[in-house]
């Protein structure tokens, strides 16, 4: 069997419990995209995260609430994956609270 085939019917040794709260308490920053091993995507998270802070800090709200809706919509996606049991970690198997 193929390397990605197998692991694409493993369950990931990550907690589902922690990958959910985690998403839901700091989504925008990214730290469950750390914590599931996407760091790419944990990067991206938290650069837009920063990038609000900053244009906010800058005084360009409309820009920053552009930016900051952008990581809100990408966090309720990865969200509704997490709780539908389609999220994969970083080695391509599934985030499930299934046994």
């Amino acid at each position: 069997m193929i390397e990605t085939e197998r692991s694409a019917k493993e369950k990931s040794e990550k907690s589902y419990g922690l990958a959910v709260a985690l998403c839901g308490i700091f989504g925008t920053v990214g730290v469950h995209h750390f914590y599931i091993g996407n760091w790419v995507h944990g990067i991206i998270d938290l650069t837009l995260f920063l990038g609000f802070i900053i244009l906010l800090i800058l005084g360009i709200a409309e820009l920053a609430i552009a930016v900051l809706l952008v990581d809100v919509l990408h966090t309720l996606f990865v969200f509704y994956k997490l709780i539908v049991g389609e999220q994969r970690d970083g080695q391509g198997r599934l985030i499930t609270w299934r046994v």
